[in-house]
């Protein structure tokens, strides 16, 4: 086991080399001359292999998680995520600064419905589609009691990998779903976009960590 919880996935669940999206693997290929010190790869998830929450959410940012190798870290995002996990019982310290920090999730694991950073933040369908088969096996094998998906992407890619209609259930921040004893808790996505324009506070998305935490019970 490494420091922190950066350990080897499965392939089903996550493929270091995988270039499925040709879109994507060019982009890759673009940064590694633009930004020679970033990851610019597939970014695995992040926390515990038994982890009864699962958190997910769009993609890496290109500064982000692109550069350090770990979900919402080394950008604004991570700073609401982590510090609200922190505070519920769920990491073990209120900042993911980088690979091998020692930070650890407790019952948590962090990841992504696309593993790597699309043009503008924005993937396309398609891409979502092929990469869906890693959270559709991640949620096989590790099987968590609890989701939360962070924006209407997650959202739908979550319910995607479960074989069901994302039409059938309707995002919205602080909604739950329940479905054969899995739920999936909705909050609007920690990026900057959002907590600027106030759209998402640091009280909205607590709540909903809160109830999550009351769900699962004492850490």
């Amino acid at each position: 086991m490494c420091l922190g919880q950066e350990r080897v996935w499965p392939l089903d669940v996550f493929d270091a080399s995988c270039q499925s999206c040709p879109r994507l693997a060019q982009f890759h290929e673009h940064n590694r001359g633009r930004f020679p010190g970033h990851v610019n790869a597939p970014v695995p998830p992040f926390g515990s292999f038994q982890a009864a929450l699962l958190v997910v959410g769009l993609a890496p940012g290109l500064h982000g998680a692109n550069r350090t190798g770990r979900p919402f870290t080394g950008d604004y995002c991570g700073d609401l995520l982590y510090s609200t996990l922190h505070a519920h019982g769920f990491a073990s310290r209120p900042q993911s600064l980088a690979v091998g920090d020692g930070l650890v999730l407790h019952q948590a694991r962090v990841s992504n419905a696309v593993k790597c950073v699309p043009p503008e933040n924005k993937p396309s369908l398609p891409e979502i589609k092929t990469c869906n088969r890693f959270l559709q096996h991640e949620l096989a094998l590790y099987a968590p009691r609890i989701i939360l998906t962070l924006g209407v992407v997650a959202h739908q890619a979550v319910f995607m990998a479960l074989g069901q209609k994302p039409s059938a259930f309707r995002f919205a921040h602080g909604a739950q779903h329940s479905l054969a004893g899995l739920y999936v808790f909705n909050s609007y996505h920690v990026s900057r976009y959002n907590t600027q324009t106030r759209r998402l506070t640091p009280a909205m998305f607590h709540q909903v960590v809160s109830e999550i935490r009351n769900a699962l019970g004492p850490a």
